[in-house]
């Protein structure tokens, strides 16, 4: 199918089409997402910028295998293991997806809690209303509507963009840092390289992209176009991430020491205006909300899927009862444990670090798999060229995924 670009009918299409990619992409920048940016910039100024442009291609072309396999197969991924490997791998990982999504669910609600601190809203208040609205929108909308919802919230990532520029960054030394690795044999900072590039893939990504994808119905005269979904939603995050760590390059390395942030937000006040740091809360909140929003429909996906049940967000609660029955638990859990007195969340963050890093290679080698099957994926099947650098991807994951899991258990200090 070839695509006649600046043509009304072209444009038309892409924008029915476009979605699943820039959303998945986008909540991978969520509230853990950008603590690591953040920290990463704060603690090591503009030197990890260079990670950006490898870790936005390792992006494309995770999910954009991803795509091809929703879009030429007509079912979720959770759908096609248990059906092409067996229950049994299927439910060993569908247990620990789901432990590891409960986990970063919590995460997310902890970053709208550090925004309500910010902001002086208590807790308790705060945490339940975001809760119920993310419940109510999942619920009430439809799939493209929820979508579009989805798309303007992700709009408020805009704020890391401007927080960048009103850090008033050495642009010399940033274009620098981007061309040019520069490695630093210290621990602390092998530690962050592969908690960069952890936090930018995740397993549940492919689970969500590739159920978006068969919920919108898309088909494969949408291909190219799905393709260019996920091209454009994977350079969005890595522009993102080249943001947050500008700013915080730009504004707190060498001056404070920060290990969390509300420490980012509050330091970035003094050291670059209230509208920056400002612009950095409110782009903080967006990103956990967003990324509470979807991971529990990332987590109905896949159990029901695996389970061979009724899902969908098109849906109604009486057919697919267990589909919001899932995502309302996963809400109320991600909710309930932040509002517990002096909770220390770090063995919750490590437990779903270690998960994600053990299960990520193993998703993917399973995609691999399926996206050279002939009888799924017919003339749409993986090249030979594609086969190689997905290969030195899944090597390249694999190690990364094994330090994490080593350096999660065994911490440096940060």
């Amino acid at each position: 199918m070839k695509i006649k670009f600046f043509s009304w009918k072209t444009i038309l299409l892409f924008l029915a089409v476009v979605g699943p990619g820039i959303i998945t992409a986008n909540v991978d920048n969520d509230a853990s997402g950008i603590a690591t940016y953040s920290l990463a910039g704060a603690k090591f100024g503009y030197v990890m910028l260079w990670t950006v442009i490898p870790i936005t291609l390792l992006m494309i072309l995770v999910q954009d295998m991803t795509a091809r396999i929703g879009i030429v197969s007509g079912k979720g991924l959770a759908d096609l293991i248990r059906e092409n490997f067996g229950v049994k791998l299927t439910f060993l990982i569908m247990i620990g997806l789901y432990i590891a999504n409960l986990m970063t669910t919590i995460a997310e609600f902890a970053g709208i809690a550090v925004v309500g601190k910010i902001l002086g809203i208590p807790a308790f208040a705060f945490i339940p209303v975001c809760a119920f609205l993310a419940w109510m929108l999942i619920k009430r909308l439809k799939y493209t509507t929820l979508e579009k919802v989805f798309l303007i919230l992700i709009v408020f990532y805009l704020a890391y963009i401007i927080s960048g520029f009103l850090a008033k960054p050495d642009w010399n030394a940033v274009g620098a840092s981007v061309v040019i690795p520069e490695i630093k044999f210290e621990p602390v900072y092998f530690a962050f390289l592969v908690a960069l590039i952890g936090t930018s893939l995740s397993p549940w990504m492919q689970f969500y992209l590739q159920g978006a994808i068969v919920e919108k119905g898309l088909k494969i005269e949408h291909l190219n176009f799905a393709r260019l979904d996920v091209i454009m939603g994977s350079i969005m995050t890595g522009i993102v991430m080249f943001f947050v760590i500008v700013a915080t390059a730009s504004t707190i390395h060498g001056r404070i020491d920060v290990n969390n942030l509300e420490e980012v937000a509050v330091a970035l006040q003094p050291l670059a205006g209230t509208y920056a740091s400002g612009l950095f809360a409110l782009g903080l909140f967006f990103a956990a909300f967003l990324g509470a929003c979807i991971l529990p429909i990332s987590t109905a996906y896949f159990i029901c899927e695996g389970l061979g049940l009724e899902s969908g967000i098109n849906k109604s609660l009486d057919e697919a009862p267990q589909f919001y029955g899932i995502m309302a638990f996963s809400l109320i859990i991600g909710a309930v444990i932040l509002l517990i007195p002096n909770i220390s969340l770090i063995p919750i963050f490590i437990i779903s670090q270690v998960i994600n890093g053990v299960l990520l290679p193993v998703v993917i080698v399973l995609m691999l798999l399926l996206i050279n099957n002939k009888k799924i994926m017919k003339e749409y099947a993986n090249s030979f060229i594609m086969n190689l650098f997905a290969i030195i991807g899944v090597i390249v994951l694999t190690a990364i995924s094994a330090i994490l899991v080593i350096t999660t258990l065994l911490p440096q200090k940060l």
